[in-house]
């Protein structure tokens, strides 16, 4: 029996995330107010590419496109590949600068093949992520911290499954648990104008750590997930990090001079995710003295807020493609 697809297009939203928060490396991730959206549908033959925004004329509009790949994936999982497909991107969240933009696109893409792989549901119906979802959008990320964050919405905490203990092995399966910010928590986003790719900035990781340095972080990182959720004054010493910030600082220099700063000057601050980008989880009490650190320096801020609700689609009529 051959596959049918929905004839309505999906318009997927998907939130920009900060993954790690300092201690919680490749665990913690948290979605911020700051959004792409994909309109995807299915069509007789070929693929169309569109992208307006960020990556505007520098990404590949063909099958290497990440969102394409994502949508591939979960066609492949959800049914079979269709006829054709047309994608319209309209980015705003900044690329290469640790803002989940490569999660955003993943999580997009996945949400989007599942969608479009349902033919039948009304159109106006609005969807979220599931865990067959986050498992997916982990494979073609690589880690699940990030796609977490950008599915469930506000702070949450990933990982990935192992096997039976006589082989210690990865089963491959993602798995997470979202818990609720407090609402005192403001994040702004300072971002560079450089940008910085993942794997130049994982590539100066050390194979191993002095032992009271994994301690220390494994300490604040435990009391991070109470900070973040029930005790903000505690965010500075909870965001305290000596396992992967400290040896990506020659990677981020002027990030680094500005973490520090902040942090002397009693500013919750963190690299987000992979850098350069700096994340403060500050109230707004301490936005003014932020501002100023970073106005000096030429960077932009962005008051992002804290996204609660994660990634999230509509099935639209069938006479709106835009």
């Amino acid at each position: 029996m051959s596959q049918s697809f929905a004839a309505e297009p999906v318009r997927i939203r998907v939130p920009a995330t900060s993954a790690n928060l300092g201690p919680g490396f490749d665990s913690f991730g948290l979605a911020l107010g700051w959004y792409d959206e994909v309109t995807a549908r299915v069509t007789d033959f070929g693929l169309d590419v569109i992208v307006q925004g960020e990556g505007a004329g520098g990404l590949s509009l063909d099958e290497t496109h990440l969102v394409v790949r994502a949508m591939r994936r979960g066609f492949a999982k959800y049914g079979a590949q269709p006829p054709g497909l047309a994608v319209d991107c309209v980015n705003r969240i900044p690329h290469g600068r640790g803002l989940g933009s490569s999660a955003a696109a993943i999580v997009a893409g996945v949400l989007a093949a599942r969608a479009l792989s349902r033919p039948g549901d009304t159109p106006g119906e609005r969807f979220g992520g599931n865990e067959t979802d986050l498992t997916l959008a982990a494979e073609v990320e690589g880690h699940p911290d990030n796609v977490a964050a950008c599915l469930l919405g506000g702070f949450t905490v990933a990982w990935t499954e192992t096997g039976p203990k006589r082989t210690g092995r990865s089963t491959g399966r993602a798995a997470a648990v979202r818990l609720e910010p407090a609402a005192a928590i403001r994040p702004l986003a300072l971002v560079p104008n450089q940008e910085l790719a993942t794997e130049q900035a994982r590539a100066l990781l050390p194979a191993s750590v002095p032992h009271r340095d994994a301690a220390h972080t494994a300490a604040r990182a435990a009391l991070l997930v109470y900070a973040l959720t029930a005790r903000p004054d505690l965010l500075l010493s909870a965001t305290d990090d000596r396992l992967h910030q400290p040896y990506r600082a020659p990677a981020m220099p002027d990030s680094h001079a500005l973490l520090t700063d902040l942090r002397d000057a009693g500013v919750p601050a963190v690299i987000s995710g992979a850098g350069p980008a700096v994340l403060t989880l500050a109230g707004s009490e301490q936005a003014d003295l932020i501002t100023a650190m970073v106005t000096e320096r030429g960077w932009s801020i962005h008051d992002c807020d804290l996204d609660r609700d994660g990634a999230r689609g509509v099935r639209l009529g069938r006479s709106r493609q835009d």
